[in-house]
């Protein structure tokens, strides 16, 4: 037989684009449009459907301003002479373009008396319609398309999109949707989706190809509804063929990943919420295949507070068990920065709200498209009260291919989750042939697993489900030469595959690093600034308003405290906390994160005024460890601080700073070119530090996330001088480099293990990365960096391609390398971004230079990034071992609240064994207003250690409890921990 597939595709393309998709819904009336252009930001349906100044408008005419809202109203009549049981539909073109759904125009649609019908974008264009009268409203919202190209854009922010309309109506009618079309079009895509990814020597695709073409010869494109049901039975001998016993088994779930904010404002996350939940309740109520799965309590929280109609829908689907919520947590968030507690508060405010709404509990944490995992998760991830954990982004590595993709994950402490990455590699999947057929090829588990999960849905910007992707997951839950499909909830799909693989699922163990979006650790300065600002306030009010309570009886802020957590676990949404969303996003941020501070800043005053009031001066130390004389977590009056800071000027400019525990060297261009550990016996440093160094960065693509390479190969020092300065122990000096501007300062306090050092920017700069450089003589191939609860270990070296693609990495407030017995950290109060490398030294061995990242300035999606000034401090602690960079970390970021007042005694103390191994991260009341007092603490050292925990105030018992505050079981309060494991108490008051 002559091979004349091609003419076979060809034909059937034009076939299904010309004829028989444009035939699916055919035009029996028009319809009347009028419209009213908001002024301003929406407002709500009630003013619009009362006060809304509606005008004629056609079809044709342009609408929408960038951001902007129209409302639409289109009216008309149904013809009364459609055959019986017709399937009316209003279909809706509100100008989309070639763009994925989400990522441009979009409407809700409303009845007369304010309730909503349903969602619109272009994929789900159509409105059904019942009697005689069409009367609609449609809220359309006038996104743009900002990613249409990595190029700078003003479209990102309100103030710079202009005000021209992007948009036309382009369709408005009134349509029959002949349903035997429709399926003979679903049956046609569908099986030639099959064919294309068969084998080209196998039978079943021959078969299928003549089976369409028989089928293109029974239908009559000048009749194509009279014979669509001939076509169709051409094809029920193939299409009814079941699948191979041994075929792979797909469990697909709808869902619609919905950015809370990324290249739109959260705003319209509110509205793509409501959109999204508006189709698929209409898709749920006609459809009883569909199960749905959503995620981000915050989402479930807008969607009850802005469109509670819905919400009402969507809840008793909920009950009904095809509705499924979803991983537990607030908000999707990035999981490498967050703090310990908020990376906790993440899953208590998450899982929470399902359980006070809804009585369930959520078991699988869901992150598909997070920029890599934190080690510290599985334990985080376990002790909510949650099995199983899903993402897919891992599969976008740039170098390396992950080898499982249904394992056991491992984390720091050795706490182990059932983990699964959907091998389609996507969590917007739409079923088709090439999605399924990538599955079963990709599936790097197969032989011992059977089975995999794939979410299906439009995603990022919203949409959901479609019809069209229903059908197809019918027409291959059993059919030679596909996976089985069915459709179900992720909880069957996890319990399904770790019963048949959890025994000999292999273990991963350590962080799961995303190769790619490594410049998400820096992007947007201030949005980072304000989250560990926030982290660390929200610490200090929970401690110092349980201490009024319990020693002064002030009332506990429980509704304030709830909504600033909230607050600040939304702005660690993927997208806003690593920097790359819109300006309008990170905009909104900054004035938010400021906000909060305020409010925090009140509380903690407010408590410490009720502790204090008169006396002497005292401070307050917020830190798990003692200071300046305070013990943690207490107030007194600050020690005497012994010794002093001796100045000299040294030959050639610049000045020599001592105090008798570090003496350290600043030469003529402000560099610090030693650092001598007088206690040690030893120098620190391998070349001149605190180096400010400027690299050219531009990314390939995706510039606010990624930082590539080769940005290393080029690189300029920072070093030129406007003016040195010395004032007291403290070394000024101010530079100047392309548009910005800076001033470092180099302080040696008396009595202090550490140099301290701030620096203020000024920056101006265009694709640049900005790092400041610390060469220290530590001969080692490896770092420590902190994270959640404790800290990994990473190579310094790139022995493997693993290796090497960890060439930028995250870091919480601390670094540290080390040779046996001695060890040198940096610590800071606001970056995330670092590198470490092994350099040769000429005399022999090897020095560590630990850089950290400042500021960059990509030019996507803000083009803005970073542009002004910026502040940050860091800190070198010389003959650090673990415990003292944990110290020094959390010292940098909680400073002393001078006050006045008696001494406080701290309600909880810790001591332990190793001495400081057992860190107190959290004192607060139980979030049930019980009064009982929660303390979490944690081992920090990564080895075993005892802890008793003492109490201030009488205990008339204690128990421990998972992270939602549920008992567990029994405590003495002497505690036997293993290396990094997280300890929750509660602590009932006598």
């Amino acid at each position: 037989m002559h091979d004349d597939r091609t003419v076979v595709e060809a034909r059937l393309a034009r076939l299904l684009t010309e004829r028989l998709r444009p035939a699916v819904h055919r035009v029996v009336a028009g319809l009347d449009v009028t419209a009213w252009a908001v002024p301003g930001e929406p407002v709500p349906p009630a003013v619009a459907l009362a006060e809304g100044e509606f005008a004629p408008f056609a079809v044709g005419d342009p609408w929408g301003p960038p951001w902007g809202t129209t409302w639409f109203r289109l009216t008309g009549t149904v013809p009364g002479d459609l055959p019986a049981g017709a399937r009316v539909e209003v279909v809706v073109d509100l100008g989309w373009n070639a763009t994925s759904p989400g990522f441009q125009a979009e409407g809700l649609v409303y009845r007369p008396d304010g309730s909503v019908h349903k969602g619109l974008h272009p994929r789900n264009d159509w409105v059904p319609v019942s009697g005689p009268a069409v009367d609609l409203f449609v809220e359309a919202a006038a996104n743009p398309t900002v990613l249409t190209s990595f190029r700078p854009t003003a479209l990102g922010d309100l103030a710079t999109a202009g005000a021209t309309p992007i948009y036309r109506l382009v369709r408005a009618d009134v349509t029959v949707r002949d349903e035997e079309l429709a399926a003979l079009a679903d049956d046609l895509e569908v099986l030639a989706g099959l064919r294309a990814e068969l084998p080209e020597g196998e039978p079943r695709g021959h078969e299928i190809l003549r089976a369409l073409a028989r089928a293109m010869d029974a239908l009559d494109p000048g009749d194509l509804s009279g014979t669509a049901a001939a076509a169709r039975a051409t094809l029920a001998e193939v299409l009814g063929r079941p699948a191979h016993a041994s075929a792979h088994r797909i469990s697909a779930v709808g869902h619609a990943h919905i950015d809370t904010a990324w290249l739109w404002p959260q705003r319209e996350t509110v509205r793509k919420v409501a959109r999204t939940a508006a189709n698929v309740a209409d898709l749920l109520d006609s459809d009883p295949d569909l199960v749905y799965a959503m995620s981000s309590a915050q989402q479930f929280a807008w969607l009850e507070e802005h469109r509670p109609e819905v919400f009402a829908r969507i809840a008793a689907h909920v009950r009904s068990g095809r509705f499924v919520p979803v991983g537990g947590m607030w908000v999707e968030s990035d999981t490498n920065m967050p703090g310990s507690e908020a990376m906790a508060r993440q899953f208590v405010h998450g899982k929470r709200w399902f359980l006070e709404k809804f009585g369930i509990e959520t078991r699988e944490a869901w992150l598909p498209d997070s920029f890599g995992y934190s080690a510290a998760l599985p334990q985080i991830v376990a002790l909510s009260g949650t099995r199983w954990f899903l993402t897919q982004k891992i599969s976008w590595n740039q170098t390396n291919r992950f080898p499982h993709h249904t394992f056991w994950w491992e984390g720091i402490d050795g706490t182990r989750v059932f983990t699964h990455f959907p091998p389609a590699d996507t969590y917007n999947g739409e079923l088709t042939a090439a999605e399924l057929a990538h599955a079963v090829r990709n599936f790097r588990d197969k032989g011992d697993a059977t089975r995999s999960l794939l979410p299906f849905g439009h995603g990022d910007g919203g949409g959901g489900p479609t019809r069209e992707m229903l059908a197809r997951a019918r027409r291959v839950a059993d059919l030679e030469g596909s996976p089985r499909v069915a459709i179900e909830a992720p909880a069957a799909f996890f319990a399904a595959a770790e019963e048949e693989y959890g025994s000999r699922a292999p273990v991963w163990v350590g962080e799961l690093y995303l190769e790619l979006h490594r410049g998400t650790y820096t992007s947007q300065a201030a949005t980072k600034q304000g989250n560990r600002r926030a982290e660390h306030l929200l610490r200090e009010a929970e401690l110092w308003c349980a201490t009024a309570t319990v020693r002064a009886g002030a009332a506990y802020p429980y509704d304030e405290l709830d909504r600033l957590w909230k607050t600040v676990l939304l702005h660690q949404f993927h997208d806003i906390l690593p920097g790359s969303s819109i300006a309008w996003v990170h905009r909104e941020a900054r004035t938010t994160y400021a906000a909060v501070a305020s409010w925090l800043s009140s509380l903690i005053s407010s408590a410490l005024a009720q502790l204090g009031g008169g006396g002497h001066e005292v401070l307050f130390n917020a830190s798990p460890f003692a200071r300046d004389g305070v013990p943690a977590l207490g107030a007194a009056p600050p020690a005497a601080v012994a010794g002093l800071v001796r100045t000299e000027s040294r030959d050639g400019g610049g000045w020599f700073l001592d105090n008798g525990l570090l003496r350290v060297e600043v030469d003529e261009r402000g560099l610090v070119v030693s650092v001598l550990d007088l206690l040690a016996g030893r120098e620190v440093l391998a070349g001149p530090a605190n180096l400010l160094q400027l690299h050219r960065d531009e990314p390939n693509q995706w510039d606010a996330w990624d930082v590539d390479p080769f940005y290393r190969d080029v690189v300029s020092a920072v070093d030129g001088v406007v003016e040195l300065t010395l004032s007291d122990s403290t070394v000024r000096v101010s530079r100047a480099f392309g548009a910005s501007t800076v001033l470092q300062e180099i302080t040696l306090a008396a009595g202090a293990r550490r140099v301290d050092f701030r620096v203020e920017v000024d920056w101006h700069e265009r694709e640049k990365f900005l790092k400041v450089a610390f060469p220290l003589d530590v001969h080692t191939d490896r770092a420590e960096y902190e994270t959640q609860y404790g800290h990994v270990t990473r190579p310094t070296h790139d022995n493997t391609s693993w290796d090497a693609a960890r060439f930028e990495v995250c870091a919480h407030r601390w670094v540290r390398v080390a040779e046996p017995g001695y060890g040198v950290a940096l610590v800071n109060d606001s970056t995330y971004g670092h590198d470490v490398r092994r350099v040769a030294l000429p005399a022999g061995s090897t020095s560590s230079v630990v850089r950290l990242s400042l500021l960059r300035a990509p030019r996507f999606p803000d083009p803005e990034t970073d542009q002004g000034r910026h502040t940050m401090s860091y800190a070198l602690a010389p003959g650090a071992a673990v415990a003292d960079a944990v110290r020094a970390g959390y010292e940098i970021n909680l400073p002393s609240r001078v006050g006045r007042g008696p001494a406080v005694a701290p309600l909880v103390s810790v001591a332990s064994s190793p001495p400081e191994s057992v860190v107190i991260e959290a004192v607060k009341l139980a979030d049930d207003r019980s009064g009982d007092v929660v303390v979490r603490l944690y081992e920090s050292l990564g080895g075993r250690a005892t802890a008793t925990l003492a109490a201030s105030f009488p205990v008339a018992g204690a128990v421990e409890t998972d992270l939602l505050e549920r008992e567990t079981g029994g405590s003495d309060l002497t505690l036997r921990l293993r290396p990094f494991q997280i300890v929750t108490l509660r602590l009932r008051r006598g």
